[in-house]
């Protein structure tokens, strides 16, 4: 009764390392669009946001990322959500951001861990609907998700 239980659990953790091993291991620039499009539903366009990262990260454990918005912040007009993806990373979201016109400014800096050499991507979804979205390859000489 031993032998078939072990042999059972053997075979569901075989079986659980084959799925993980034969899952992609990192975001692609599909995958980053397809979260994107999942959380800003329309066409982003150039213009009005500001994406900030250093071109060249010796070490992927903690890149300095700045992204501003340039909004009246007002009832009329104002920025609901900023969301930032990552194109070589495990999974493509990296962060989002939502505000209100009492945020004031449309503005946040934040580090971010980043596997590989890769495009950032930030969309900045406003009141009205109109998405605009930057983006900036960051050359990571050093991995920062077990790279």
């Amino acid at each position: 009764m031993t032998e078939i239980a072990s042999l059972t659990r053997r075979s569901a953790l075989l079986a659980i390392a084959g799925a993980i091993v034969a899952r992609n291991a990192w975001a692609t620039p599909d995958a980053t669009r397809d979260w994107l499009a999942s959380q800003a539903k329309g066409t982003s366009k150039e213009g009005k946001i500001t994406l900030k990262a250093p071109e060249i990260a010796e070490n992927g454990n903690a890149v300095p990322v700045t992204v501003s918005v340039e909004s009246a912040m007002t009832e009329q007009s104002y920025v609901k959500a900023l969301y930032v993806a990552a194109d070589g990373n495990p999974n493509p979201g990296v962060i989002t951001f939502e505000f209100t016109p009492a945020s004031g400014k449309a503005e946040v800096q934040f580090r971010t861990r980043l596997a590989q050499t890769q495009k950032l991507v930030a969309v900045a979804e406003m009141n009205d609907g109109s998405l605009y979205m930057a983006s900036r390859e960051v050359k990571v000489t050093i991995g920062g998700c077990g790279g």
